[in-house]
């Protein structure tokens, strides 16, 4: 099943697909680390959240290889764009409503890794920002809508859809400010560089948003379907 799921993914994924990862040397150095640096308590939480899962249920080990490939295929076709950034779905919201925010911390990190050094996408320097942006404020977003629409009584695939959604359009406008604070000015402010990056984005991230959240949406069903009983383990919370 698990393999099914994988080659769904590499099938159903268009071949012309763009998120948003800063390019290797972007920003400066004080940028660098401080993100870095923003980002490591969410990696450590990460890291004890998945110790704790997998000693609670072994399978998970496998539905978290499966999560990893659907971020790390949705996320490495890249379009370039204007700042030295680039656009892409992200596939985080997936993780993020199976196995919790803090759980996508390790899983985003590998993903920008192996991207990094395999595809000279995103790159070393700018890791942090990167997965602070895509694992932590993508993560974060995507809980907070899932549970605000699920207890509003809102179906399932509409839910996965709309969380989905958000949360890759938070990662894109975090990015936006992450760019426009590295590079605001007396003649550019946070402000404007903000509104200038974020408008480059839209043209692009709005459209693959949406089919973000459709391949979300058939990537959980199937999950949920084959995996009820460990998922339930797992995320006894999470409400389907």
């Amino acid at each position: 099943m698990y393999r099914f799921i994988i080659i769904a993914i590499a099938v159903l994924l268009p071949t012309q697909l763009f998120g948003m990862h800063i390019a290797e040397g972007y920003l400066p150095a004080q940028w660098a680390i401080g993100w870095a640096a923003m980002f490591l308590p969410f990696l450590f939480f990460g890291v004890r959240k998945i110790k704790s899962i997998s000693e609670k249920e072994p399978k998970a080990k496998m539905l978290f290889a499966v999560v990893g490939a659907f971020v790390f295929v949705l996320s490495s076709i890249k379009l370039p764009s204007l700042g030295g950034s680039s656009s892409h779905l992200t596939g985080i919201a997936l993780g993020a409503i199976l196995f919790g925010a803090s759980s996508m911390s390790i899983i985003g990190l590998i993903v920008l890794l192996f991207q990094a050094l395999l595809l000279a996408h995103g790159g070393i320097t700018t890791l942090g920002a990167n997965a602070f942006s895509m694992a932590v404020v993508g993560s974060v977003v995507a809980i907070i809508v899932y549970r605000t629409l699920k207890n509003a009584k809102i179906s399932s695939n509409v839910s996965v859809f709309i969380t989905a959604f958000v949360s890759d359009i938070a990662i894109y406008m975090c990015t936006s400010a992450q760019l426009a604070l590295a590079f605001q000015s007396s003649e550019a402010s946070f402000g404007s560089n903000f509104l200038k990056f974020i408008s480059v984005f839209a043209i692009t991230q709005i459209p693959l948003a949406i089919i973000e959240g459709l391949l979300t949406v058939l990537i959980f069903n199937l999950i949920i379907k084959y995996n009820s009983n460990e998922i339930a383990i797992i995320n006894p919370s999470l409400k389907v």
